[in-house]
């Protein structure tokens, strides 16, 4: 009586093995195109302050596709979307072979979030590929983006943060001013750069704010929308606070301590302030939709 369960234990092994070929085909796949990337992203692109949120990007990312997959297979379609997956496969994969052959590092990242997907629809089809939707979205901001861009939007942001850090430490009493993105502060100059308050930092502070609705998971659209908004001033916020660690920190510490081991500490700083600032935003608008319920309960 046992040998025909054993038979057939060895059957069930063999069909889950052969069910795990296509993925293994699409990891070579992956790892044959992507390895590379990755490791020109570490040697250049991510070995610069103002990218360092993208390999913690990418981990979160892939954290977050570990924590969904089984219910990505669960929700699988026996009727798969071939015709869009292959669209969206074959635009990807020309996005990488251009970007790939001309050097532009960004659509060459960018390209990945659409082979993902694509490769989702024609093995298991729309409703898994619903499943993983945030982990791929996520995914956006490990993407380096151009300097044009960086160029037009950063300058605004740093100049608007200059001169915030500048009026608030000057009315509590500090000797402060500032020419453009220039802090003069007792003895000392301090340029605020694009990693201290530029749309990297705005973009990564963002990214931790969606990143802490998806763990939240609240049930109210409102709610969340509303924290969506307010995630925006929370890190213009946040940027002021770092920009302000730095400027005490040089003043009072002097110019090696500002741009030592104490300028890393300004950046935990910055990261623990924008997700304090998140939770404290959080905390406020769950008491207005309480007490909202409430009074609306007690009229009823």
């Amino acid at each position: 009586m046992n040998i025909p369960s054993l038979a057939n234990n060895n059957k069930s092994i063999h069909i889950n093995i052969k069910a795990l070929y296509p993925w293994l085909i699409v990891l070579a796949g992956l790892c044959f195109m992507y390895v590379p990337t990755f490791i020109d992203l570490f040697r250049d692109t991510w070995s610069r302050d103002e990218y360092a949120h993208g390999p913690i990007v990418f981990a979160i990312s892939l954290w977050l596709l570990y924590r969904k997959w089984p219910e990505m297979l669960d929700t699988r379609d026996e009727q798969k979307s071939s015709f869009a997956g292959w669209f969206i496969l074959i635009t990807g994969f020309l996005f990488y072979i251009v970007s790939r052959s001309q050097s532009i590092i960004s659509l060459e990242v960018a390209s990945l979030v659409w082979v993902l997907p694509g490769i989702g629809l024609i093995l298991l089809g729309t409703r898994s590929v619903k499943a993983v939707w945030f982990p791929l979205f996520f995914m956006l901001f490990m993407i380096p983006l151009p300097g044009t861009i960086l160029a037009v939007v950063t300058m605004p942001m740093k100049i608007a943060v200059s001169y915030v850090a500048e009026h608030i430490l000057y009315v509590v009493g500090y000797p402060i001013a500032r020419n453009g993105v220039i802090l003069q502060i007792g003895q000392y100059q301090l340029l605020v750069a694009d990693a201290c308050a530029g749309l990297h930092t705005l973009l990564t502070l963002e990214s931790l704010g969606l990143l802490y609705l998806n763990l939240v998971r609240h049930e109210s659209l409102a709610r969340n929308l509303i924290l969506v908004i307010l995630i925006v001033p929370i890190s213009f916020a946040a940027n002021v606070i770092r920009v302000m660690t730095l400027t005490l920190i040089t003043y009072h510490f002097g110019d090696e301590a500002g741009q030592g081991f104490l300028h890393g500490f300004a950046g935990m700083v910055l990261f623990l302030s924008a997700l304090m600032l998140i939770i404290g935003a959080d905390a406020l608008v769950r008491t207005v939709f309480v007490r909202k319920n409430h009074t609306e309960q007690m009229s009823s």
